[in-house]
């Protein structure tokens, strides 16, 4: 198994924006290696910090990087979107902020048998948590034709999505389709050459799509945002970093909603509906990454930032 190697990504953002303080408790739910984790008990290094993941090697570095800071670390193996059952068997009722970087993490890619990677010849497994749950050689190769198309067109937005699928089918007739190559190679198949983009893999769309299929990461993403923000305390705040437009969509429209106040008709003369806006967003517009970052970490380069306070 190779080291855990994972950089994080907007580190002086995501310290500008949680504010850390002693005594105070934060969550970090895609806890990867603990490099978030580490700089906000760098910060405030008597704050109580509640770390979540469903990979067990990350929670295994993480637990090695943050262990001189003993009991102010819990570390937790699950998905954050449980968390608020998580924090009820710790005894913690609320927060004071959250950090959650999603996607897939740097050691995650590098390490060939995960097949997370396209560039990697590997078993086709995909899993975040590889204790439980469907392969993508399972959802490759058991899938209906038309539900692999969707799959692969609203989680990868693939163009191809409907031509992808069908080659896969028509292959997977001939034996199983269980390895990362193998799969590349019908996408390079299904793809006509003279449409490929130059600036990425053929591959990258449909892999990305496979993931999320296989940890269901966009309805973890909107169940643990709500029970984070739920769990917020007053003047708490949540930092979350996207990598792609799904995410990033999700993100958008749950801090808009949370933001929302009264949405009675204008012609009311006094509100009906008594709803009030629950955060302040703290980001117009997504802060991005430096040239000078994205110069040391190319994966920072599509990390989208978006913040908001508890009011």
């Amino acid at each position: 198994m190779a080291e855990f190697r994972h950089l994080s990504v907007l580190p002086d953002e995501v310290i500008r924006f949680l504010e850390p303080a002693n005594g105070k408790t934060y969550l970090d739910g895609t806890l990867g290696g603990g490099g978030h984790a580490a700089l906000i008990l760098g910060k405030a290094p008597e704050a109580l910090l509640v770390g979540i993941d469903r990979d067990q090697a990350a929670l295994a570095a993480a637990g090695a990087r943050l262990a001189v800071y003993g009991e102010q670390v819990r570390l937790l193996h699950g998905d954050f979107a449980d968390v608020a059952e998580q924090l009820s068997t710790l005894g913690i009722p609320a927060l004071d902020g959250f950090i959650l970087d999603l996607g897939v993490s740097s050691h995650q890619l590098d390490t060939r048998e995960r097949g997370f990677s396209f560039q990697q010849d590997a078993p086709l497994d995909m899993r975040m948590d590889t204790s439980r749950g469907e392969t993508a050689a399972d959802l490759v190769n058991e899938l209906p034709e038309q539900e692999l198309e969707r799959v692969i067109s609203e989680y990868g937005e693939e163009r191809w999505a409907k031509r992808i699928a069908s080659f896969i089918v028509k292959d997977r007739a001939e034996s199983p389709i269980t390895t990362t190559f193998r799969l590349v190679d019908i996408i390079k198949g299904a793809v006509p050459k003279a449409k490929w983009d130059e600036r990425i893999h053929p591959a990258t769309r449909t892999f990305q799509a496979l993931r999320i299929a296989v940890n269901s990461e966009l309805e973890s993403l909107e169940r643990g945002m709500r029970a984070a923000l739920d769990l917020l305390k007053p003047g708490g705040r949540g930092v979350i970093i996207s990598f792609h437009s799904l995410e990033d969509r999700i993100v958008k429209h749950i801090f808009r909603e949370y933001a929302e106040g009264c949405t009675c008709p204008r012609q009311l003369p006094v509100c009906a509906c008594g709803k009030q806006p629950r955060v302040k967003v703290l980001t117009s517009r997504p802060v991005t990454a430096t040239q000078e970052e994205t110069d040391d970490n190319p994966r920072a380069r599509s990390a989208k930032l978006r913040a908001v306070e508890k009011l």
